[in-house]
This record gives structure tokens, C-alpha cells and sequence, in this order.
């Protein structure tokens, strides 16, 4: 049989916004017209015009414009291309709207499937409908299109109005914001460092600087207290006087008189209007224009920990603005130095955030619910494949009696196979010259919608697969659970066998051992799982292109006792906001491209089992890198 060229079908062009619809004609059109679809008017009428299709098929109901403005739009544009409104509306005078308006044919839903082709190819023969009282029905129709537009202008004038009150108030807005500019792009400074500098002694110095440039102070310096919070102890100062001060261990006693140590003692902000007028202010050598001066405590939950100064030349300089923005970078500063102390604790607390979060997941499932799916699954793969061998063997009988002759027919031994297999249907309750029946009532054009048998396969084909994941999530889940067979073995004769064995193209996937390397003790089945795993993921994140590069690597590790397995890639690399989940169970960035999202927890469980660690580091758009460290012997 020969196939259409698709260039020599006609083209339909369906504008509708219920995806079930549109879903249903092309099932009815697709093999006998090139169907196009949009699901909204402004999108189908730029289609339109675009490909110039034979016939266009117009939802009435359609948000924004209706089927009717649509077909009044295309109608001066494409004057030669029928229009036909497919629609429920079967309301008083909606097919005479409709044909005034451009369409030259009134369609209803439901579809009558017997009909509706013979239908489409009338109107792309010239079948035309006309209206009843045309004048009638195409003065109300402008009456509809006159009031949809007085609709539109009454919304866009309402917008315009409530955009000239919201202009009105960001004037406002925008003028107490430069009244603040000043102060808030100090503290915009400081605030983007503190997020983006963990270096302490970087982060103070970088602090004060800004603060003296931005807000053109004379001095701004930093304290923080000794670990018996007895003194606070110089860190940051600006200038050439807070570098010499800093390099001489400028120091002040927490229970002095100075403002630094009243401010962290009392965790209250201190301020000298005229230090001249205070007679125990320490009159400073190497700073020796400052009139005024303000010591704000750095404090978090209560605890303070050090306090930040600012000097000026001028007498009575700061004002309740400046008071309130530095004070709020010194708490913002407090939060900074803080989390700078904490940050090596932060990230092992993370990684076992994460671990503990994945274990959760893994306990929720039961071992008892995880073994009745995987019992209930496991015969469907192959009865899937029995019912796909035994329809084709069917297949065969029958087209094997259909090519005999009817008088070799009966006598062939195929016969006596379909009479038996007839007979079985009837004892199985099956009434199969009813089904006949109804077969014949079908016109011969619908036949190949109830039989088809490739639909039938790719059913058994969704069947099996279906299957093959609940069995591949039931191994994920129940694998690393099983009792680990740990032993000692050569760690880069494992790594270049799973490379091997996976079977990926040549120089793909490259691995390094060090000299001298230690064995391992873990499970050797199990580690490979992993290898493969991550190796895997490397893969399909980087596109399976011919650019793919993965390197699998394994030396001693800086941690006594440990080898250090690394799986890196040059791919996108991973997000930081995707970083702390992708070892949750379940979670996966695959959608509907495969994956359970039990591969990396299963490995975090496997490699915790060994006694070991495993963790990601990665940067958008330079790779990911899989790091593992496993134990030498037993732990």
C-alpha cells in the first residue's frame, strides 16, 4: 500500500482551548489531513496566516476573542479559506451568528463520528450554509461586537486609572527611597558582602571600608572579644591607622570606660556628640581629627561578641538615619562573623541533614509493603511477553487460513486450533458473534479505531515497563538493605571492570588509581552498584554527547585509614538549590525521561553501610564532581 505524501494532504487548522476536543479530531483527521492545532484565538489566528491551511475549524467559545471575531479577523485576510464553527452552543440563533460572521458552515458537539469526515471533505469541496435573516442576525452580531469593545475599553480605561494611582504612589515611594539612597546603598554593600565573603578577615576589612567610602567617615573599625571576653581585640580598621593598629594588637578592656567596652557590656549602642567635652575619652595619637564618635554592639541571640566603631571630623555628625542603617549592618555584620565561625560545622551539619533526610524516606517504605509490590509485579513482564508470543501466534493461524483456498481450509490443522480457541471464548463467557455483530454495525472507515493492533502491542508495551519500575524501585529500595558481604579487594581493578562492562563509547569514561593504592574493605557487588550509578547519572546528565567527558579517580585519602573515590564530569553541573535534595528519596530532575529517584539514595545507604562518606560539590556550568571515601579495613 502506498503511502500519502504528507505535502499533498490537505491542511486543517483546529482552534480550540479544550485539549480533550482537539485530542478527538485529530484521532478522526490525522491520518487523511496534516491537523493543525491552537488553543487560543490570538495563537490560531497568527497560525493561520502563517501556513494558509485548506479548511479552519473554529471553537465558538473561546476566551479573549470568540470564534465568531476570529472568523470576521480571518475572513479579510484569507477570503478563500472556509471557516466551519465547531461547537455546543446549539442556543437560539448561534449558527446564524456564526455564518454572518464569516464561517460558511455550523458544526455541533458532540462530534458525530460516523459523519464528520464526510462532513469535512464536503466543506473543503465547496459546501456552503447560509443564513436565515441575514440582515437580522448581522446587525445583532455587530450589536455583540460593539459591546465586547465597549467591555474592553471600560477594563482598559479601569486599568489605566488604577495605574495613574499606583504611579502617584511610587512617586511617593520613590521619593522617601532617594531621601535613604545614600544610607540604604552602604548597607546594600555590606549586606551583598556578608553573603558572599567568608573569609573573616576579609569580611571586617571589606565592612569598614565601605562603610568610611559610602558614608565618607573619618574611622570605622572592628572588635571582637578574646575567648575569656575580657578584651576586645582590634580586628579591621580603615586606613593606614587601622592597619597600624591592627598590626600593634590594639586592644580595649571589656569593663574600662571606653564606648567599645560599655557597648558590648551593656549591649547598647554608645554616642559621643564632642568627644572634646568627655574628659576620659582616650584621645587616640593616630586618629587625631575625631569630634565625634558611635560604638554599636555586634550581637546575635543575645550573645555579644564584639562591637564596631565610627569617628567623624565633624561634631555631632550622626544622625537617627545613620543610627538606625548602621546599626542595622552591625546586626547584619554579627550574623556574618557568626556564620563565618560556624561555617565548617554548618556544612557537616548539612551533609547529615541530608543523610538523615534520606534515611526517613527510606524507612517510610516497609519491608513488607516493598516485598508484596515487587511479588505482585514481578509475573507481569512476563505475561505480557506470553499474551504478545500467543497474539502472534494467532496472528499467524489466522492469516495462514485466510491465504487457503475454502476447501483446504477446514482440512488445514490450523482450523481445528481457532474452532478450540472459538469454543473457549463461548465456555469463558465470551460471546464473540456478538461481538461480530457489533463489528458489522461499524462503518468500514472506523474499523481501524476498534482494531489496532499496534495500539494493542504498545499497550503491552506500557504494561511491562510499568512493571520493570515498580521491580527496578523494589531492588533500589530493598538492595542496599540486604546483609553487606564485606571483604578486601583491589579498588582499581573494580573501577576499570564496571567501566568496561558498562559498555559506553571508547574514551568516554577514563579512570587514574595512585600508585601503591591501599585495598579497600567494603562490599565489591555493592560498590559497583554505586560505580555504575553515578558513572550513569554523569552520562545522562552530560546528553550522552560525543563532548562527554567522565573521569573516575581513587587515592589515598587525607583522612587516615581512607581511600578517596572521585566521579567527575565536564557537564552543567548541578544547582545549589537541587545540591542539598538530590539525595532524598524519590526526588529526580528526569521527569518523564526515566529514573526512580532511589539511585543516589540508594548509594548514600550502600556507601554509609561501608563505614564510609559520600557527597557532591558542583558549580553551574562546571561540571559535578561524586566524591566517596571508604575505609581501608574493617570499622
Amino acid at each position: 500500500m502506498t503511502t500519502p505524501n504528507p505535502k499533498t494532504l490537505p491542511k486543517i487548522l483546529y482552534i480550540e482551548d479544550n485539549a480533550d476536543s482537539r485530542l478527538l479530531v485529530q484521532r478522526l483527521l490525522a491520518r487523511d489531513y496534516v491537523l493543525l492545532e491552537a488553543d487560543n484565538s490570538i495563537d490560531g489566528i497568527q497560525l493561520a496566516l502563517d501556513t494558509h491551511p485548506d479548511l479552519i475549524l473554529l471553537d465558538i467559545n473561546l476566551p479573549d476573542l470568540s470564534g465568531r471575531e476570529v472568523a470576521t479577523r480571518l475572513n479579510s485576510s484569507l477570503p478563500n479559506t472556509p471557516m466551519v464553527a465547531l461547537t455546543a452552543d446549539i442556543t437560539s440563533g448561534a449558527r446564524e451568528r456564526a455564518l454572518v460572521a464569516g464561517c460558511v458552515g455550523f458544526m455541533t458537539k458532540p462530534i458525530n463520528i460516523d459523519s464528520f469526515r464526510e462532513d469535512i471533505e464536503a466543506y473543503l469541496h465547496g459546501k456552503r450554509q447560509y443564513a436565515q435573516k441575514a440582515d437580522h442576525h448581522l446587525k445583532a452580531y455587530h450589536q455583540e461586537l460593539v459591546e465586547h469593545l465597549e467591555k474592553k475599553v471600560h477594563e482598559l480605561t479601569k486599568m489605566a486609572d488604577h495605574n495613574k494611582f499606583l504611579d502617584q504612589q511610587n512617586k511617593h515611594v520613590i521619593a522617601d527611597m532617594q531621601r535613604h539612597q545614600r544610607l540604604l546603598k552602604a548597607a546594600a554593600k555590606v549586606g551583598h558582602n556578608i553573603t558572599s565573603i567568608f573569609n573573616l578577615d576579609e569580611l571586617l576589612q571589606t565592612t569598614v571600608d565601605i562603610i568610611c567610602k559610602e558614608y565618607e567617615f573619618y574611622y570605622a573599625g572592628i572588635f571582637l572579644l578574646d575567648p575569656k571576653k575580657e578584651w576586645a581585640i582590634l580586628q579591621a580598621g580603615y586606613g593606614k591607622a587601622g592597619n597600624k593598629m591592627v598590626a600593634n594588637n590594639h586592644k580595649l578592656a571589656v569593663g574600662g570606660d571606653s564606648m567599645i567596652g560599655n557597648a558590648i557590656r551593656n549591649q547598647k549602642g554608645e554616642i559621643t556628640a564632642d568627644v572634646g567635652n568627655q574628659k576620659d575619652h582616650f584621645k587616640n595619637p593616630l586618629l587625631p581629627e575625631t569630634r565625634s564618635e558611635m560604638a554599636l554592639p555586634l550581637s546575635t541571640k543575645g550573645n555579644t561578641f564584639g562591637a564596631l566603631t565610627v569617628q567623624s571630623e565633624k561634631i555631632n555628625a550622626f544622625s537617627t538615619a545613620d543610627i538606625d542603617a548602621l546599626q542595622s549592618m552591625a546586626d547584619q555584620l554579627a550574623i556574618a562573623i557568626r556564620n563565618a565561625h560556624l561555617l565548617k560545622d554548618l556544612n557537616a551539619a548539612n551533609q547529615e541533614i541530608l543523610r538523615t533526610k534520606t534515611f526517613e524516606a527510606i524507612a517510610t517504605a516497609t519491608g513488607e509493603a516493598i516485598h508484596w509490590v515487587g511479588n505482585k509485579a514481578a509475573p507481569i513482564p512476563g505475561s505480557a511477553e506470553r499474551v504478545q508470543e500467543d497474539l502472534f501466534n494467532f496472528l499467524a493461524i489466522f492469516q495462514t487460513l485466510l491465504d487457503l483456498p475454502p476447501q483446504e481450509r477446514d482440512a488445514h490443522p490450523f482450523a481445528e486450533v481457532a474452532r478450540v480457541t472459538f469454543n473457549t471464548l463461548a465456555i469463558n463467557g465470551q460471546n464473540l458473534a456478538q461481538k461480530v455483530d457489533e463489528l458489522n454495525k461499524l462503518p468500514p472507515d472506523n474499523l481501524p479505531l476498534v482494531v489496532d493492533i499496534e495500539s494493542t502491542l504498545e499497550d503491552l508495551g506500557i504494561v511491562k515497563q510499568s512493571a520493570e519500575t515498580i521491580l527496578n524501585i523494589k531492588e533500589d529500595l530493598i538492595g542496599p538493605g540486604r546483609i553487606s558481604k564485606a571483604e578486601t579487594f583491589d579498588l582499581s581493578a573494580l573501577i576499570e571492570t564496571t567501566i568496561l562492562g558498562m559498555g559506553l563509547p571508547k574514551d568516554v569514561v577514563t579512570s587514574s588509581s595512585a600508585e601503591k593504592l591501599p585495598k579497600i574493605f567494603a562490599d565489591k557487588h555493592q560498590l559497583g552498584r554505586v560505580l555504575i550509578n553515578l558513572i550513569k547519572n554523569a552520562w545522562e546528565a552530560l546528553g550522552k554527547s560525543d563532548q562527554a567527558k567522565i573521569h573516575v579517580s581513587a587515592l589515598p585519602a587525607e583522612e587516615q585509614d581512607f581511600v578517596r573515590i572521585e566521579v567527575s564530569d565536564n557537564g552543567p553541573g548541578i544547582p545549589p538549590e537541587i545540591l542539598e535534595k538530590i539525595w532524598v528519596s524519590f526526588f529526580t530532575t528526569k521527569g518523564d525521561h526515566g529514573g526512580t529517584g532511589l539511585g543516589l539514595s540508594a548509594c548514600m545507604e550502600i556507601i554509609t553501610q561501608s563505614g564510609g562518606k559520600i557527597w557532591a560539590e558542583s558549580k553551574t556550568g562546571e561540571g559535578a564532581t561524586f566524591i566517596i571515601l571508604l575505609p581501608t579495613k574493617k570499622i
